[in-house]
């Protein structure tokens, strides 16, 4: 029994011994340099692939693209914008609380890639921006990040923040 294969190259169908399996050669039309599968055994299962939607593809590599330009701006930026002194009072209003919860929800979506979300919930923080600020700058200058953005490393925490910070003032 021989080990059917195609040349990754000129793509010509290949055979060779079962005791070549797993191994190195040469396509014997181009010569080119094929790694040489090892035997099917009986009890292997063929996998059943599906071409890729050229739509979906398109789309994941923009946000792979965006991802990478927000996580470049993140690190190549060094300090939060100046802003107002923190507020003494330890009283939260209800709409305090609110801008609060939408800082948080901004920068998980952005840290988890939801891009299209985070532009709504950023629309939402700019309509009380000089809150959002001194919020999020509490947040930068926190010893702890908020329980919901605790799996973020602090480099990143802080890049977000600015970024943000930067797109508000």
């Amino acid at each position: 029994m021989s080990i059917s294969f195609n040349c990754e190259s000129c793509k010509k169908k290949i055979k060779a011994p079962n005791e070549a399996g797993g191994k190195w050669g040469n396509c014997p039309f181009c010569k080119h340099r094929c790694y040489i599968p090892s035997p099917k055994t009986g009890d292997e299962v063929e996998l059943t692939l599906t071409p890729l939607n050229a739509g979906e593809e398109t789309q994941m590599e923009e946000l792979m693209r965006e991802s990478k330009n927000l996580t470049h701006n993140i690190l190549s930026q060094s300090a939060l914008p100046e802003n107002e002194p923190e507020s003494k009072s330890g009283n939260h209003t209800a709409q305090e609380k609110e801008v609060i919860k939408k800082c948080i929800l901004y920068l998980r979506q952005v840290a988890d890639g939801e891009l299209a979300a985070s532009k709504d919930t950023f629309s939402q923080l700019r309509k009380s921006k000089k809150q959002s600020i001194r919020i999020l700058s509490s947040m930068a200058r926190a010893e702890r990040p908020e329980p919901e953005l605790a799996d973020l490393s602090d480099g990143v925490l802080q890049g977000l923040i600015r970024d943000v910070c930067t797109k508000l003032s």
